[in-house]
């Protein structure tokens, strides 16, 4: 007797690629299930509310009596000496950062659309974790462009002087768009996302997310409290996000005291402890 074969027809690919998407979308507007969302969320405040508080002393302090006298230590704008700086301040760039990942979730998507059982489960797992990284940025982001607009800031010697506190609210231009920082948004955000997930990887992205806010000051795009402030906005939105995963379950797990800390193990590790748990009488 002939072996029997699977001969059921499987969807097609764009059907697969459809589905995958729609799952991974879902995932994120589902409702909160986790039990401890409530101790989570005033964590969350909790933390927000003293790092908001201290930053905006630090903030406050910079403009009144630092800004000035940075800004004046640099070097002239356009000097050609900088083109180093000009090219590696580009690696804190919103449109590139969030192009990158967006690019990496698409291709993801079309390669696990093609797989099936947990290869499939393994890269979604790890589409989820890009998914967290890249709304963690473009959340904060998105704050920042209308912090840029209410606030108004000028430049560094935008009008001619070195005045910090040149400031226009609702003007809508680059050269009043200087409070906070986006490269240092967009820079801290990625940090605080990629050490969330991965904590081994702390140390040389918050050193990436440091160079990048000093490339904004030897560049004078900003002043020192710009760039302060850009790295707040950066990490509470980044922490607002990781909140959001967390109440429903998405790479990130909930502690008793209310923490949120990344999923244990490897991605495959947790696969394994799944398919045992699925398979257990």
């Amino acid at each position: 007797m002939p072996a029997s074969t699977d001969i059921t027809p499987r969807a097609s690919y764009p059907a697969q690629l459809l589905a995958v998407s729609g799952r991974a979308l879902a995932q994120l507007v589902r409702a909160p299930s986790h039990s401890r969302r409530a101790m989570a969320a005033r964590t969350l405040a909790r933390h927000s509310l003293w790092l908001s508080a201290a930053g905006a002393a630090v903030i406050i302090v910079l403009m009144v009596a630092f800004d000035l006298t940075e800004i004046q230590l640099m070097p002239a704008r356009g000097t050609p000496s900088l083109w180093p700086i000009r090219i590696l301040t580009d690696f804190g760039k919103d449109e590139y950062v969030l192009s990158v990942l967006g690019g990496a979730l698409v291709v993801l998507a079309l390669v696990a659309a093609g797989l099936h059982g947990p290869r499939r489960t393994l890269l979604l797992g790890l589409g989820t974790r890009l998914q967290f990284v890249f709304l963690s940025v473009a959340l904060s982001v998105f704050v920042t462009e209308i912090l840029k607009y209410l606030i108004g800031r000028g430049r560094p010697f935008v009008g001619g002087t070195a005045n910090p506190f040149n400031f226009i609210p609702f003007e809508g231009t680059g050269a009043y768009a200087s409070l906070p920082s986006g490269h240092a948004v967009t820079a801290f955000a990625l940090a605080f996302a990629v050490s969330a997930l991965w904590p081994r990887l702390r140390v040389f992205m918050f050193t990436y997310a440091i160079v990048i806010l000093l490339t904004r000051l030897v560049l004078l795009a900003h002043h020192p409290s710009d760039v302060v402030a850009g790295a707040l906005v950066g990490m509470v939105g980044a922490m607002a996000v990781r909140y959001w995963f967390a109440a429903r379950r998405l790479a990130f797990v909930i502690r008793a005291d209310g923490t949120i800390v990344a999923l244990p193990g490897t991605v495959s590790g947790r696969l394994k402890r799944v398919a045992r748990g699925a398979s257990a009488p």
